[in-house]
């Protein structure tokens, strides 16, 4: 490895102990970047990994809220707000009991990378608390949003940070965010993407990250003169991300054999059709259920209880349910049964031993910070509509979301033959990523 980036990496361990998540993403991206680091002596020069791996302003903060029976409860926020190099901090809030530092920088930190593929001015950040909203009242839940925004307001804007939902932060959470900072700051700004659409949400933007990762992959298949007519697919996740890869892979003509939750997966043989889905969607969406209940609409199927679908043989997968979803055995097991595609619809659910194992096999791999730009991209659109105080068609949103993952895969795919090595989207990614945000680092000077 290239002894700078070997620098850096033992430094950012001395300063992160014991955050395995946010090393596991730093090393992910400086193991690749070798090239333009010994090609460029200018970011070293100006020690641009150094500053690229640290955030820019890191926040703590207490939020009391009373629940139901009257008891206060305290939880702990957090915000990373990484990179502004190239525009204002963009990511979403992740509520979620494992909530911590190490998984929030991870985030922060690959989210700079995916919002500079996107080719729209938008830095990188992330944020969220330890709270689980399961099981809580739709009161405790206003409550709790509430009492976050009094604290996080301050840290807002539509020119300084813009967060969206993720894990566990939807549509509801937002309205309640939402409402809480325009009291606060008495302005009605675009300061939140994933907006409801009678007050300034995009249409396609639940769509947008299952749409935008099965884009990508069409122009990966596309280099090698292939479509996915009759492909066979895995999926996990059942969420927004999972339901909507399966709705677009459909209307490509690809046969989808596997959904997930964290309980375990179902394995239909005959293919969730568009009406399995819309009965899946209903389950998740409305009724708040458990995968495993499709076995009993639909007996054919099966249900494995605690695993994950790695197993089944396929020709694609696309992981869209969270994080190291997928380790070196999973990964060795896709490819003895004939996986020749993973695009990564969930944030790194590929092990970086899972990763060389793809890499070494020359399969057609794409990481997550493009795969699934897509979300991003359209809050990004989000932001356009209502600076414009517009309102797009879902045909025009859609259309702009399409171009623009081409465009990523254009850039990435050309970015890995100018180094090298034709065909590996990581590095491609992580390189026309990198170079975006520290040409802008350079020229704005040391701040």
């Amino acid at each position: 490895m290239n002894s700078y980036i070997q620098e850096t990496i033992e430094l950012v361990s001395k300063r992160n102990p014991n955050e395995p998540e946010f090393l596991q993403a730093v090393k992910e991206v400086l193991g690749s970047i070798a090239p333009v680091i010994e090609r460029h002596k200018k970011y070293q020069a100006h020690a641009i990994l150094e500053r690229i791996t640290e955030p820019e302003r890191q926040i703590i903060f207490r939020v009391p809220w009373v629940d139901d029976s009257g008891k206060v409860q305290v939880n702990r926020g957090y915000s990373y707000q990484f990179s502004s190099a190239i525009g204002p901090y963009k990511g979403g809030l992740r509520f979620h009991p494992t909530v911590n530092p190490s998984v929030l920088k991870f985030l922060a930190f690959e989210q700079v990378f995916k919002n500079s593929l996107t080719t729209l001015p938008m830095g990188g950040g992330k944020g969220g608390a330890d709270f689980n909203p399961k099981g809580k009242s739709e009161e405790e839940v206003m409550r709790f949003c509430q009492s976050f925004m009094s604290e996080f307001y301050r840290y807002l804007g539509p020119n300084t940070y813009i967060p969206a939902g993720d894990i566990g932060v939807g549509k509801r959470e937002v309205g309640y965010f939402f409402g809480q900072y325009k009291k606060l700051a008495n302005e009605f700004t675009g300061v939140f993407t994933g907006k409801g659409l009678q007050w300034g949400g995009s249409l396609i933007r639940p769509e947008a990250t299952g749409y935008g990762c099965v884009y990508f992959a069409k122009e990966m298949l596309l280099t090698k003169a292939l479509d996915f007519k009759g492909k066979t697919c895995l999926i996990s996740g059942s969420g927004n991300v999972a339901q909507y890869t399966v709705e677009k892979l459909i209307e490509f003509g690809a046969k989808v054999l596997t959904m997930s939750d964290s309980s375990g997966f179902i394995y239909d043989k005959e293919g969730i059709d568009t009406e399995k889905l819309a009965w899946i969607m209903e389950l998740k969406n409305t009724r708040r259920g458990r995968i495993s209940e499709y076995v009993t609409q639909y007996p054919s199927a099966e249900y494995h209880e605690g695993k994950r679908p790695w197993a089944v043989p396929a020709q694609c997968a696309f992981p869209s349910a969270t994080q190291n979803e997928i380790d070196e055995e999973d990964a060795k097991t896709l490819l003895k049964n004939g996986c020749t595609l993973v695009a990564e619809g969930a944030n790194m659910p590929s092990t970086l031993e899972a990763i060389e194992v793809f890499l070494n096999a020359k399969i057609l791999y794409a990481p997550s910070k493009a795969a699934n730009a897509g979300g991003v991209t359209t809050s990004g659109l989000e932001m356009t509509q209502n600076s414009m105080r517009l309102t797009w068609t879902a045909e025009e949103v859609n259309a702009r979301l399409h171009h623009i993952m081409q465009m990523i895969h254009s850039n990435v795919y050309n970015t890995s033959i100018e180094y090298g090595q034709k065909g590996n989207y990581l590095m491609g990614a992580n390189i026309a990523g990198f170079v975006k945000v520290a040409d802008a680092m350079i020229d704005q000077g040391v701040v």
